[in-house]
């Protein structure tokens, strides 16, 4: 059989592999769900060994699938959230309820830390201009804060604090490397000056983690795609069905992967600084690359290799897109009745309502018309750019006393509207601060629908690119171990070579585009809006 690469995915909810040939072709998937356990208090954990035994689980079948050869593979790269793994000596250590020590992820969306997040921005230390000028509790520094003020013992017993892409490097190497995309993203690594800032360390009250020569976080921070180690160990290939030895890659953030898949497709904009990379699933990111650094306030970044080497990045995005759906339509009284339907279709209810929204409207471009007077900004959890604010929270304005399934279907549409104007907001700004783009290249789980990517064109204004592959995220992480295994020379040539553009969604003009514009201010107000009832309310 010819050379084979796998991409690795763990998202917030499950663990999924793809096998891949050389030019890109997805042979075979498989998935395996993820528990997550969460509470009214923001704490939301995971297990890393479930997390592990979810990812060999779905490498082993996507493998049988493909009816691969383990000789096959060449190369195996790995993507992940951003979440927080601690480990012990003997393994994984609790880092909420000692009852529960299985439970040794903080994920990526908990948001215990938002007093030691504020404490950090209120020291405006340098290396926060690299973070778009506040740093968020999801990132990992103001997490180890809060390990290191409640929970002392389980901080001091700790050998190693991971990004969850470097702990499955780990667990498949042994090599202690970390991905210069986790660390330069989530940890504030400066990775344009290959170092961390102790200043930094010291000043927000983790020194410790200075002093022992940044061991515990990262002492050797490599480029996404350096083979690690000397492979695969005989235990984790044991474990994933595959041959010891096989080329492992320094990984990326799962939003990365998803960028790495797209943005500079054959076919499409040609260049990766034309393009950004927009990953809708669970939450959203947006990755806007360019030659030179580009400071945004509100915008993650400019972070100096963390997606394209040699490349800077600027990461955006909501804290809950996807998931900010799936909230919404769960508020409307028709919800059990459209999940009734939906099964009976044989759907989700997400996708139900897309469909029933196309059956009503006629044209992708049309749907808009359904959300008349209608209007969502969906900050569930916060607004992540361009305002970095982890307080704000979602506006819906304008829902009568319907109650049928249409006018949930009407409700669905005016959030994804929402989400569009919100990505639109982003984009604006960071045309105002020297990161501009040409078109969008939409990759997720939640972008896949055609009335979604029809409403992000027309709610943008941009062109919304889509690639042949239909696990772009998956597809990334795989050309990561092509660069491993030298099957690619580097991620630049790799991402043409095996990612091609299918089909473009064009933005609607006219009347539809004069709606959305009209659509977008009413979002911008009631943004505003909220913005400035919490402050009233807060003296």
């Amino acid at each position: 059989m010819a050379d084979l690469f796998i991409g690795v995915d763990v998202g917030t909810g499950s663990a999924r592999a793809g096998v891949f040939d050389a030019a890109g072709a997805l042979l075979a998937t498989a998935k395996r769900d993820i528990d997550m356990h969460r509470n009214d208090a923001g704490h939301v954990e995971q297990s890393s060994a479930q997390v592990w035994e979810a990812v060999c689980a779905s490498v082993r079948e996507a493998m049988g699938q493909a009816g691969a050869a383990p000789s096959a593979v060449r190369g195996i790269g790995f993507d992940a959230t951003c979440s927080l793994v601690v480990q012990g000596a003997e393994g994984g250590l609790p880092v909420g309820d000692p009852d529960h020590p299985e439970r040794d992820i903080i994920v990526w969306m908990d948001h215990r830390a938002l007093d030691q997040a504020a404490r950090i921005n209120a020291g405006q230390h340098d290396v926060l201009k690299y973070v778009g000028g506040r740093i968020s509790p999801e990132m990992e520094t103001p997490k180890l804060l809060w390990l290191k003020e409640n929970r002392a013992e389980v901080y001091g017993a700790a050998r190693h604090f991971f990004d969850l892409t470097d702990f499955l490097t780990w667990r498949a190497t042994g090599a202690l490397d970390r991905s210069a995309c986790t660390v330069t993203c989530k940890w504030t690594y400066l990775a344009h000056e290959d170092r961390w800032d102790p200043d930094y360390f010291s000043a927000i009250g983790l020194g410790d983690l200075a002093d022992e020569g940044f061991a515990r976080i990262g002492a050797s921070v490599v480029h996404p795609g350096t083979a690690l180690g000397a492979g695969l160990t005989e235990e984790a290939a044991a474990s994933l069905g595959l041959a010891p030895g096989t080329a492992v890659a320094a990984g990326l953030i799962d939003a990365h992967a998803g960028g790495i898949g797209t943005v500079a497709a054959s076919g499409g904009a040609g260049d990766a600084t034309h393009c950004l990379g927009y990953v809708f699933g669970t939450s959203s990111c947006t990755m806007t690359t360019t030659a030179d650094p580009a400071f945004v306030p509100g915008v993650w970044g400019p972070y100096y290799s963390a997606m394209v080497p040699g490349m800077w990045l600027n990461e955006g995005g909501q804290s809950a897109a996807g998931a900010a759906i799936a909230q919404l339509v769960t508020l409307h009284p028709a919800t059990a009745e459209a999940e009734r339907l939906a099964q009976a279709a044989g759907k989700g209810l997400v996708p139900y309502l897309a469909d029933r929204a196309l059956e009503l409207a006629g044209d992708p471009s049309e749907a808009v018309r359904l959300a008349k007077g209608l209007h969502v900004v969906p900050e569930f959890l916060g607004n992540r750019a361009p305002f970095a604010d982890p307080q704000a929270r979602a506006v819906i304005a304008g829902q009568g006393m319907e109650q049928g399934v249409d006018s949930l279907v009407a409700l669905y549409v005016a959030g994804v509207c929402g989400l569009g104007y919100g990505l639109r907001q982003i984009i604006e700004t960071q045309a105002a601060h020297g990161a501009p783009i040409d078109t969008i290249s939409v990759s997720g789980g939640a972008g896949t629908h055609a009335l979604t990517r029809q409403i992000l064109a027309d709610a943008t204004g941009h062109p919304v690119e889509v690639t042949e592959c239909a696990e772009p995220v998956l597809l990334g992480s795989a050309m990561l171990g092509a660069v491993a295994a030298g099957a690619q020379p580097d991620l630049q040539t790799a991402m043409p070579a095996m990612s091609r553009i299918a089909a473009t969604c064009q933005p609607a003009g006219g009347a539809i585009a004069a709606l959305h514009g009209a659509r977008n201010d009413a979002f911008l107000a009631l943004q505003r809006t909220a913005r400035d009832i919490r402050q009233a309310e807060a003296g």
